[in-house]
């Protein structure tokens, strides 16, 4: 049997998926050149690690196909000196490529036991500059820190206030925001203290996060 070469099909999956759907961004791109998803997918399904589709996990929950996960990072614009919230961590994937990029991300998940397999994987790649949080964040995260970068990696049908206001002045959220089947990928950018710039950037479809109100009102 021939064993698959990880570092080619990762070369792949950026040259054929992630640069055709316009990810240009050289930090980015280097990000998904530097992690090896290969680590964060369940065994057994090493070999679809690079495939163009959402990927099963543990807890019914799912990683989001690369090419969203692509368009996600070039959209925030990370800077080394950023200080992350994200809102799902799953396997821990995005949060690897977070923490690459970034001073410090915390990610919030949940599911403990996701919580605690991520907090392995990202171990294994000597990632030390993220903590880890179990708790229901749907309807916002209360916390007194504010953030540089927010990231929701399930949709919302309207998004909560909470997460607008926990950005730094320049800070960036990326959301999902809509119900099946018209969703749009959008950044929203925190230009003073009260008031927000809005930049649709993809339609898309994507899980909604667990217990997140439903409401057919598509609202900023």
């Amino acid at each position: 049997m021939i064993e698959m070469n990880f570092e080619t099909a990762r070369h792949n999956m950026i040259e054929q998926q992630i640069k055709p759907w316009n990810v240009i961004d050289p930090v980015a791109l280097d990000a998904l050149e530097a992690i090896p998803r290969e680590n964060f997918v369940p065994s057994g399904m090493k070999k679809s690690a690079f495939s163009d589709f959402e990927l099963p996990i543990d807890c019914h929950q799912v990683m989001l196909a690369p090419k969203i996960e692509a368009k996600i990072l070039q959209a925030v614009q990370i800077q080394s000196t950023d200080n992350v919230l994200e809102i799902g961590t799953g396997s821990g994937y995005m949060t690897a490529l977070l923490a690459h990029l970034a001073a410090t991300v915390r990610t919030v998940e949940i599911h403990s036991e996701l919580s605690r397999q991520a907090e392995q994987n990202l171990k294994a790649e000597e990632l030390d500059n993220v903590t880890f949080v179990v708790a229901d964040a749907a309807q916002g995260f209360n916390s007194d820190e504010s953030f540089d970068v927010i990231i929701l990696t399930g949709s919302v049908p309207q998004l909560p206030e909470s997460f607008k206001q926990s950005l730094k002045p320049d800070g960036r959220l990326f959301a999902v925001i809509g119900t099946a089947p018209i969703m749009k990928a959008m950044l929203i950018t925190r230009i003073a203290s009260d008031q927000f710039s809005y930049e649709e950037l993809f339609e898309t479809e994507i899980p909604v996060l667990e217990n997140v109100t439903q409401d057919n009102s598509f609202t900023l």
